[in-house]
């Protein structure tokens, strides 16, 4: 095994242009893998952490996912049945014994619940009219469930309970009405009725869609503005393991029969991208690896034409097949291994280099900076697949050359 590594080591040192070229494309192509998974994973766990924080990780709606059917639809079913003059029932919507579902909720291991009242309002400041959503909540629950106390940028949810008619408002929809915390703003429901209110507090959670169009008062206080006493429409709900929402979700509907959503699902769309988006990047990336593969090719193909000579020496000596292939994926290893080293070193450079830029940016998120993740995930891939397409690479010359008949090359070369 000493002579054969010797032998590949020999091999590459006395061809050190192709080699430090074959090294350098291992070495950019993890460098650069390193880099891009970092900022994938990084800009992913921040972009689920923001819709994680702005949004509850599940909510029980006052709908149903499949619209009720009609009595003859039931009595015949899968029969050909067309309904006209159909006149809807004209009823206050809501969860029914919302009070009680949101304790067996409560009583459930690793959940927590609150119910909500949500509705459209539109606010007036001065000559400013904007359209939002006011959320009525309990304070007490409702840090239970999201982190809207996390994410207050002035006053606190008890506020709302010291001030009449105490709404919270996203920093968004501050800016559209120029409104501040102390004043006073009217606020309207489609019912036709109009509320004083006083801003007692303001929050920021880095999703646009929620902080220009979200505000916050207190349940009993939106239960009057929209004319729907005690009535809910929402229960969010907040449980241990944000991975686990979905099938929890599922739970909850089949047990109560309303619409339940887990975040993944309100995000589907969004989450979709993402995974498009990393699949890109990432073939583009193992491009560059499978690119350093070719230069890896190339130069052990040379070393077994110009070593032809050699082989057949080692074969007379008794090196069997496996000790010459042995050799020259040897090389390919070598060259893996070099570049995945020196690729790391890269890759963290590379790393340091986006984490100190700074910028900001309005989109979804706003933040200032590249969100990154720093662990050692991407460099163990990154250096897997370099000495991986390495060997892959080194390993149908080193077949051939283990091959190689030594009568006929020392014949030919007679």
């Amino acid at each position: 095994m000493g002579v054969a590594i010797d032998i590949a080591l020999a091999h590459l040192k006395g061809r050190k242009r192709q080699t430090a070229v074959s090294v350098a494309g291992v070495a950019m192509g993890v460098g650069f893998f390193v880099a891009v998974g970092s900022l994938m994973e990084g800009s992913q766990q921040d972009f689920i952490s923001t819709l994680i924080d702005a949004a509850p990780h599940i909510t029980v709606k006052d709908e149903f996912r499949d619209p009720p059917r009609q009595p003859v639809e039931r009595l015949y079913p899968g029969a050909a049945i067309r309904i006209d003059g159909l006149k809807p029932k004209d009823e206050i919507r809501g969860i029914r014994r919302a009070r009680a579902r949101v304790a067996l909720l409560d009583a459930r291991e690793g959940l927590d619940a609150a119910p909500t009242l949500r509705g459209q309002v539109v606010m007036r400041y001065g000559a400013k009219d904007v359209s939002a959503t006011l959320i009525g909540i309990e304070p007490e629950r409702e840090r239970c469930v999201s982190q809207i106390e996390n994410d207050l940028t002035a006053g606190n949810l008890e506020s709302l309970h010291t001030a009449a008619n105490g709404v919270i408002l996203g920093s968004g929809l501050v800016r559209k009405l120029g409104v501040r915390v102390g004043e006073t703003l009217a606020a309207t429901a489609p019912t036709g009725i109009r509320l004083l209110m006083k801003v007692v507090g303001t929050f920021h959670t880095g999703a646009v869609a929620v902080d220009s169009f979200q505000a916050y008062a207190l349940l009993k206080k939106v239960q009057v503005l929209q004319d729907r006493p005690n009535v809910i429409n929402e229960i969010r709900v907040k449980t241990d393991d944000i991975y686990a929402a979905r099938s929890i979700a599922r739970s909850i509907e089949a047990q109560f029969g309303y619409k339940t959503e887990s975040w993944e699902e309100a995000n589907e769309d969004l989450l979709e991208v993402l995974v498009i988006r990393n699949a890109i990047l990432y073939s583009v990336v193992t491009a560059i690896l499978i690119v350093a593969g070719f230069g890896i090719f190339n130069i052990i193909s040379t070393v077994t034409f110009e070593k032809a000579r050699d082989i057949a020496i080692l074969k007379s000596l008794g090196f069997q097949e496996h000790d010459v292939r042995g050799i020259f994926l040897g090389q390919g290893f070598v060259v893996g291994l070099c570049g995945a080293i020196i690729g790391w070193g890269l890759g963290f450079i590379l790393i340091g280099v986006l984490g100190s830029i700074e910028f900001e940016i309005e989109a979804f998120t706003q933040r200032s900076g590249l969100p990154l993740y720093e662990g050692p995930f991407y460099y163990a891939v990154a250096g897997v697949l370099a000495i991986v397409s390495a060997m892959l690479a080194a390993y149908i010359p080193a077949r051939r050359a283990s091959r190689l008949n030594p009568v006929d090359i020392i014949r030919g070369a007679a």
